[in-house]
């Protein structure tokens, strides 16, 4: 369960990491993109620190 875990939030780790380069791109919505990214990178490391704790 732990391999899974460490996965799902190294996926979205990258994924929060692409939003952030994404936000710099795009010629609109430059803040909810930013943001997005943002939340992703919190819940990725949200995820080992509560689950994998354990």
């Amino acid at each position: 369960m732990h391999v899974v875990s460490f996965f799902f939030a190294m996926v979205v780790f990258v994924l929060g990491m692409w939003l952030f380069g994404l936000a710099f791109e795009v010629t609109s919505l430059h803040l909810p993109i930013f943001f997005s990214g943002i939340v992703c990178v919190g819940l990725a490391l949200a995820i080992p620190v509560h689950i994998l704790r354990k």
